[in-house]
């Protein structure tokens, strides 16, 4: 019999659930399973079977490079071919982010994606909140972080990203006030840079008081 992949993980117990199958349907880098089960309704009765595809993705980290001494943040731009399948525009802005090795620490999952993605290397973190980002098809949930750096003029600041995953990242540094605009006309349109944008708008002022050391 094959061997289960590592991130398809069967299903944890619980008590409003009763599973009657969980086939593994696709077993690449992201494996796909087929689940079949019963649940409890509001009402207390139980539900007709149900049957849903689950991607499963894992854990991710996403950090918004974030200086105080002079209030501008980082931000990168890179291809992505879902947003064209989704009628976006596919060079999305965006947060660094990327996924947690096995056992990985969030925050030094979020050190190393920041220096994949911008050659960056901060110094403190701060918790922006834990996310589930497509609760309707995938288990991936992500750790959003604010991360202190000193960055140069804004303005283009050069290109990143690993050769060996051919990735072709561009950072870009902005004035913090322009960031927190872009959440306004929808020119952050992907979740993952909205959220922490937001958290970073909502924490700003009591990072300032706090991280101007």
């Amino acid at each position: 019999m094959k061997a289960r992949p590592p991130k398809a993980k069967p299903i944890p117990p619980h008590p409003d659930v009763t599973l009657l199958s969980d086939e593994v349907v696709w077993d690449g880098r992201f494996p796909l399973q087929r689940i079949r089960f019963r649940k409890r309704r509001f009402d207390g009765e139980e539900s007709g079977v149900q049957t849903w595809e689950l991607w499963r993705r894992g854990f991710a980290v996403a950090v918004l490079p974030w200086d105080p001494w002079h209030d501008r943040v980082a931000l990168i731009e890179q291809f992505r071919l879902p947003a064209l399948a989704a009628g976006l525009e596919p060079l999305m802005v965006e947060c660094p982010a990327g996924l947690m090795e096995d056992g990985e620490d969030p925050v030094e999952a979020a050190r190393r994606e920041v220096l994949e993605e911008t050659g960056l290397a901060p110094d403190r973190f701060a918790p922006l909140g834990r996310y589930i980002l497509n609760q309707g098809g995938s288990d991936e949930t992500i750790n959003l972080f604010i991360a202190r750096v000193r960055l140069p003029e804004e303005g283009l600041a050069g290109h990143h990203g690993l050769a060996s995953e051919h990735e072709d990242i561009r950072l870009t540094v902005l004035p913090a006030a322009e960031a927190i605009a872009m959440l306004d006309d929808n020119r952050m349109c992907n979740a993952t840079g909205a959220l922490c944008l937001s958290g970073f708008a909502r924490r700003r002022d009591a990072l300032l008081k706090d991280w101007m050391d």
